[in-house]
């Protein structure tokens, strides 16, 4: 963590000042900040434009009683572009801009969704989500209990952290 933190707080900003020193003096001051001014409201507009569509397509999931996973992640990825965006620098414009392109999210979203596996036992307006962090199928034992639904859910027993919510309207 504290490398994480490292990186965030010292690295980065050192990196950002390089480059916005280098481009001044390659463009000029005004240039410069006008550069990272658009670029930052220009990614805020698509950001809030995508964001709003990847609301619209969870609520759609939710309403059909389907775990929105993949909506899920790209809303998160687009928090962090917005994020990206709006701090100053090209470095961190650049990042942020990227993932604003769908292709860019897709992978990286289909690399998370990896260590997601979805309950498809869990009926009504709820879900469930196990979150897995090596193989799917180690240490499974996949002897099945009935429940009182007279539905089959296999029982699992790794290390797996579950978790459901309820949708109260």
């Amino acid at each position: 963590m504290f490398r994480v933190l490292f990186v965030l707080f010292i690295i980065i900003p050192i990196i950002e000042i390089s480059v916005l020193m280098q481009v001044g003096e390659l463009l000029g001051m005004w240039p410069t900040i006008g550069i990272v001014i658009l670029s930052a409201w220009i990614g805020a507009k698509y950001v809030r434009q995508q964001g709003l569509a990847t609301l619209q397509s969870v609520q759609a999931k939710m309403a059909q009683g389907e775990m929105p996973s993949s909506e899920i992640v790209t809303g998160l990825m687009l928090l962090v572009a917005g994020v990206l965006l709006v701090t100053p620098g090209f470095v961190t414009d650049i990042l942020g801009l990227s993932l604003l392109i769908p292709s860019v999210r897709q992978v990286i979203a289909a690399s998370v969704q990896k260590h997601i596996k979805v309950n498809p036992h869990v009926t009504g307006n709820s879900a469930g989500a196990s979150f897995h962090t090596g193989n799917t199928y180690e240490n499974e034992d996949f002897s099945h209990t009935p429940n009182p639904d007279n539905k089959v859910i296999p029982q699992h027993h790794s290390e797996t952290i579950e978790g459901e919510y309820t949708r109260k309207e």
